[in-house]
């Protein structure tokens, strides 16, 4: 369990605001590692709410852009920033961001299974933490993208947190990993779900009539295929969308403003209004 312990050493603060202040022509802004996708961020006041995202690595993450477009939009005073995190840092880690006031993080590849462990989690995998009265609540939004898609007879490929979230969301599912039962076989599922990090490799035939969710993005070669083939393919950044969405709403207790997250992420609009729109539905025949 993860607790709030007074004097939390100077390494676990630096660690936390590894921010450098960046001048520009329009004045200064705090810009992340990787310099926050290269758009200027927010600007940052004294009452700014401070949300992360642990991981590592977390350079090529999008969630920032996403997030700090969804804080504008929703008129908040709240900045998303990166905090790469190697494993063995990972707990004093979430003890600062307790120590520091920060609203919520985000946890990532690797240290979804181990979060869950370290918050005491009722889940065996969490992607979303919300930090109120010096504690942790965690939880997984990582499953939001199923809400309404239809899965009878699922197959869930990975054996990381992802993997783990989609197989608590989905108990009937079979499930393919290299570790265990491999390779996949779909035939007869509606709904397939790669949760694995391949992104060259076709991992799985799929044909018309199932439906991929395809974690990755940018698209793996089994999204290409399953699509070449008629199956309808709910790409990764639609995923990311969802789970966003979710995610914004745990920290703020405000609806999330959908558009703003979709421009952000150069995702189409939807066919239907946005305020019609199921979280994390994506447009007919659509991508994650």
């Amino acid at each position: 369990m993860v607790h709030r312990e007074p004097g939390v050493p100077l390494g676990v603060v630096l660690h936390l605001l590894r921010f450098e202040v960046v001048a520009g022509e329009r004045g200064e802004h705090v810009a992340g590692r990787g310099d926050m996708n290269r758009h200027r961020p927010p600007d940052v006041s004294g009452a700014t709410r401070l949300v992360g995202l642990l991981g590592w690595p977390v350079e090529q993450s999008l969630s920032p852009r996403m997030h700090n477009a969804a804080f504008a939009a929703a008129g908040l005073d709240w900045l998303y920033v990166p905090l790469p995190t190697p494993p063995e840092e990972l707990e004093p880690a979430l003890a600062g961001l307790l120590a520091l006031g920060f609203a919520g993080a985000n946890i990532t590849a690797p240290h979804k299974l181990a979060a869950a462990r370290l918050c005491g989690a009722g889940t065996g995998s969490v992607n979303t933490i919300a930090l109120r009265d010096g504690q942790i609540q965690a939880s997984s939004t990582d499953t939001a993208i199923l809400d309404g898609l239809a899965a009878e007879h699922p197959v869930v490929l990975g054996d990381g947190g992802a993997a783990h979230a989609f197989l608590e969301a989905l108990p009937h599912a079979r499930r393919y990993s290299r570790r265990a039962a491999w390779p996949p076989d779909v035939r007869h599922a509606d709904l397939v779900v790669n949760a694995t990090s391949a992104r060259d490799e076709v991992l799985a035939d799929l044909e018309a009539g199932q439906i991929l969710v395809d974690l990755p993005y940018p698209e793996t070669a089994t999204a290409t295929a399953a699509r070449a083939a008629g199956a309808r393919v709910v790409p990764g950044l639609e995923v990311l969308l969802a789970q966003g969405a979710a995610s914004f709403e745990i920290w703020t207790g405000k609806p999330a403003p959908l558009e703003a997250m979709r421009s952000a992420l150069g995702l189409p609009a939807p066919r239907t209004s946005p305020e019609h729109e199921p979280r994390g539905a994506s447009p007919a025949g659509g991508v994650l």
